[in-house]
């Protein structure tokens, strides 16, 4: 009896440790879950794994070219809610190129190194985050001029809208005093929302159709212009 319980306990243990095996291609090795991601830079560092964790990023590639990121999204405020961003990706002359319907919708990661347990990448810009970063510096400008005035009288601000929503019509509304170049300014304004509006057409952004009312007012509170609606 003694001997017939050894043997079971044996292959019990036989068989839980073949569960607990990593699941390794060894025709692709990017193929299977990636966990605990480390950063450094530009530069992260992952370790396989055999599943997502529940509360921990993560990444996943399939062998159908499906791709799985376990994130918690930008904001990094406590508590975190994770959640799933599906997607594709493609795997060419060792640069992961990753398509999702969370932005930014193609971002591409070139491999630094890659071994059975570990994964090194290297975030590498596409044309849509190139074009993305260009229309923020544009928007950068413009908000920079609009609140280089101190706000003491309101009687001397304006407003303008600013911005092309995929959908149509502006992004929002900005305050301007009348002690700045306001032809400069209004300037800006068009070439952004004009810069907007191609790079929506040109990646096929997508929007609300919300229409965003102008302000009624504007206050100053602490030497800020207020928008009030």
């Amino acid at each position: 009896m003694k001997k017939y319980l050894l043997i079971s306990l044996f292959f019990a243990f036989l068989f839980s440790c073949e569960n607990n095996e990593l699941s390794i291609d060894a025709d692709n090795l990017l193929i299977g879950v990636w966990i605990e991601p480390t950063y450094n830079g530009e530069i992260t560092t992952f370790k396989r794994g055999k599943a997502l964790l529940k509360e921990s990023t993560g990444v996943s590639f399939s062998l159908n070219g499906n791709f799985t990121e376990r994130t918690s999204g930008w904001c990094g405020t406590p508590p975190l809610s994770f959640f799933n961003i599906e997607g594709t990706f493609n795997l060419r002359e060792g640069l992961i190129t990753i398509s999702t319907n969370s932005y930014p919708s193609k971002y591409a990661w070139r491999i630094v190194s890659l071994s059975e347990k570990e994964l090194v990448v290297k975030r590498e810009l596409t044309e849509q985050e190139i074009d993305h970063h260009a229309l923020m510096e544009l928007f950068n400008d413009l908000s920079e001029l609009a609140y280089s005035s101190t706000c003491s009288n309101s009687n001397t601000w304006q407003f303008t809208a600013f911005g092309a929503k995929a959908c149509g019509g502006p992004q929002g509304y900005l305050p301007y005093s009348n002690q700045i170049d306001t032809n400069a300014f209004l300037k800006k304004v068009e070439v952004y929302s004009q810069s907007e509006k191609e790079y929506n057409l040109k990646w096929g952004v997508s929007s609300d159709c919300a229409v965003v009312s102008p302000p009624k007012s504007i206050e100053c509170q602490n030497g800020y212009p207020i928008l009030k609606y």
